[in-house]
């Protein structure tokens, strides 16, 4: 990490909530929150990496008590601006390992966010530090992609994924490591500047063992939030692992 506030700083904050991006339509989040509400019950929740607020905002509103977690002070200040935002209470820290008080119905991480950990010991830890915070019962959700390694040709490592005129953006694989990294090309004033965010893809059956390593079962497993069958053409999956009840 480059700085205290880790590859989202007060740059990345001040773009992030950019109404464009198909995760801000205003169907997809409340699709979302349905989800997260249904699980949390009568509960509280603990969002990993709640950044700007996005879904803890929405689902504070729909009566859910939501704590997040996350290392970014300029996004959280971002969150805080918004209405609602001050009521949710945040801790700074590294969600893999940072420790809040109480225990929760449901912890959950959107968006890829798992991917921010970049290395295999540190989504292990998430795992085993999320599975501390949970009651009984509680669930953890994970929303992420499958990497996109069908896509890669022999002897090819990159996948664009956005192409402008002002500026493309494009991921680089390392299949030996898991490695890859999100890249952003702006072009400004006839003048190119580039951003590089480093990730670590990981596989759905890894995921359920890190979970197995904590404690967790998998509950449900679908290729997004409107719940339809996770299968093997999926570039996305939302999955749910409970702690045991006994």
């Amino acid at each position: 990490m480059h700085d205290t506030d880790g590859y989202f700083g007060e740059e990345v904050a001040a773009a992030y909530d950019d109404r464009t991006i198909e995760m801000f339509d205003s169907d997809v989040v409340a699709t979302t929150v349905d989800v997260l509400a249904d699980l949390a019950g009568a509960g509280r929740a603990l969002e990993l990496g709640i950044g700007t607020g996005r879904v803890a905002l929405p689902l504070a509103r729909r009566g859910v008590p939501v704590h997040g977690i996350d290392l970014s002070r300029a996004m959280v200040a971002r969150l805080r601006a918004k209405p609602g935002g001050d009521a949710i209470d945040v801790t700074i820290g590294d969600f893999a390992t940072t420790r809040v008080d109480g225990t929760f119905s449901l912890a959950y991480l959107v968006f890829n966010t798992i991917m921010n950990l970049t290395s295999q010991e540190a989504q292990v830890a998430c795992f085993r530090n999320v599975a501390a915070h949970l009651a009984p019962g509680g669930r953890f959700v994970i929303e992420v992609l499958v990497p996109e390694l069908r896509r890669l040709p022999p002897g090819q490592n990159v996948v664009p994924f956005r192409v402008g005129p002002t500026g493309w953006a494009y991921d680089i694989y390392d299949v030996a490591t898991q490695a890859t990294s999100s890249n952003y090309v702006r072009v400004v004033d006839g003048r190119a500047e580039h951003r590089s965010i480093p990730f670590r893809y990981v596989w759905p059956a890894e995921l359920d063992l890190m979970a197995q390593l904590a404690g967790l079962r998998l509950c449900d497993r679908w290729d997004g939030w409107t719940g339809e069958p996770f299968t093997s053409e999926s570039r996305q999956h939302v999955s749910v692992w409970e702690r045991p009840a006994d």
